[in-house]
């Protein structure tokens, strides 16, 4: 374990913000080298793959209800200096990724066809598409392991290993997807599904390596079957902070897959210039993400401690660093957009789509910034109601506009939906602020009153259970 409570906050911030980065740069090259490889097959698999990359985004809300819960109470347990219940609660999580993983694997086998024919452009897309979830499925099953395992070592201030991990998976995902997606080497080119199937083999590698650590190394939280048994009172603490959480990204899939089904019309080339440029988005968002994975638990450590003053500080550094790295991200795109583009694709059509999303949706890469600070904020505190509730606000401001758009006004050009989305996101940044504000004014004047330094405030614990 790691004390978060004492030394510079900036320093702290910094010192874990930088594994988590580095990790998330591999993470991003995990989907830059399928996306590559996937691009040499055309369009038609670009496309397919594009529109099926919104199902992580259940996933990833799924994960995020096991992790956001996980490292907010592990983190307060290491802050109240609890080891007992830090370990309780892991097990309780190590639990819920078990469960959670065999329903993923269920629906991914069940409703992937469905889906894809739901929202791709085309037959040959939704084909495509499918083809990569059956092969894929068994690999986003295998990441609530993975997010078990790394959310309770970030709660006690530990990145290193589940950074390691994840760069474990790229590294490993980037041997396999030449030689599954392309043949290389064995002249038995899969498509499709060798992407699938790489990026399963990467994190199986990975959940392989984290159970290695806390078999042999991790003494702090450690695996102890005997608490594998369910326990109503932890599972309940666990999702009351980490559902709404969950219902945060599963925002995200919504608006997905409104944004796929109001382009379909425009056609592959649409499609696959969207996916390309959320892909670059979403590097641009590393920064961002790996200062929110570290403010999280460095406010949820002072948090359980009773120091309410560095709960404060932890927010106003994590927004002054991440807005420095989304204006950088804009100013980018606003120069040559089409130059991140072409790194993936050569044809025109999609290269225009790619660059025009770029372009006009990275106006909102600050206020982006912001949410995703003050989510990480909600985190700590163990309230992440608020986070749901901001980003609720874009089925107003985005989805039924969109929709809207569509039926009233078929003849619209990309360039609405995309100044529509930028709107949107602006609305809930200062939602999201205006909420945080409310939050602090409830939460940390209880804690000013009863926390010391290191202490084990009753005002945190009983915060956190009138909470939950």
């Amino acid at each position: 374990m790691k004390d978060l409570t004492q030394g510079s906050i900036f320093r702290l911030l910094t010192a874990m913000t930088l594994p988590i980065a580095a990790g998330m740069v591999f993470q991003t090259l995990y989907f830059l080298v399928d996306l590559y490889f996937v691009a040499g097959l055309g369009d038609t698999a670009i496309a397919g793959v594009s529109a099926a990359g919104a199902i992580p985004f259940v996933v990833l809300a799924l994960t995020q209800v096991l992790g956001v819960g996980t490292v907010a109470l592990v983190a307060h347990a290491a802050g109240r200096k609890d080891q007992a219940e830090a370990n309780k609660v892991f097990n309780q999580s190590v639990l819920l990724s078990a469960l959670c993983g065999v329903l993923t694997l269920l629906a991914a086998y069940l409703g992937t066809g469905w889906y894809m024919n739901a929202v791709a452009a085309d037959a040959p897309a939704a084909a495509a598409g499918a083809t990569y979830l059956y092969w894929y499925g068994p690999g986003l099953a295998l990441q609530f392991a993975v997010v078990a395992m790394s959310s309770a070592l970030r709660g006690t201030g530990l990145v290193q290993p589940g950074v390691l991990a994840q760069m474990l998976t790229v590294i490993l995902n980037i041997v396999f997807a030449p030689v599954l997606i392309a043949g290389w080497g064995t002249h038995l080119p899969l498509g499709v599904a060798g992407a699938g199937l790489a990026s399963t083999l990467a994190i199986a590698c990975g959940v392989v390596f984290l159970w290695i650590y806390f078999v042999r190394f991790e003494r702090y939280v450690a695996l102890h079957p005997s608490q594998w048994r369910p326990q109503r009172a932890t599972l309940k603490r666990i999702l009351a902070i980490g559902l709404p959480a969950g219902g945060e990204f599963f925002m995200m899939f919504l608006i997905m897959v409104v944004i796929y089904w109001t382009i379909r019309h425009f056609g592959a080339a649409a499609q696959a210039g969207f996916g390309i440029g959320y892909r670059v988005m979403q590097t641009f968002f590393l920064p961002v993400l790996a200062i929110a994975f570290a403010a999280a638990p460095l406010a949820g450590q002072n948090f359980g401690a009773g120091r309410a003053d560095r709960v404060k500080q932890t927010f106003y550094a994590a927004s002054v660093l991440s807005s420095v790295c989304m204006l950088l991200a804009t100013l980018l795109c606003q120069w040559r957009p089409d130059l991140l583009v072409r790194v993936f694709t050569r044809d025109a059509d999609v290269i225009a789509a790619g660059s025009l999303y770029l372009r006009i949706a990275t106006w909102n890469a600050v206020a982006s910034g912001l949410a995703f600070c003050c989510s990480s904020l909600f985190q700590a505190m163990g309230n992440t109601w608020p986070a749901l509730l901001s980003s609720a606000s874009r089925l107003v401001t985005f989805v039924l506009p969109a929709v809207l758009l569509v039926l009233l006004q078929p003849a619209f050009e990309l360039r609405h939906l995309w100044y529509l989305s930028v709107f949107s996101v602006s609305l809930q940044a200062i939602a999201s602020l205006a909420l945080l504000q409310r939050e602090l004014r409830l939460r940390l004047p209880a804690l000013k009153a009863t926390g010391q330094p290191g202490a084990m405030p009753q005002a945190a614990a009983a915060l956190e259970a009138n909470t939950e």
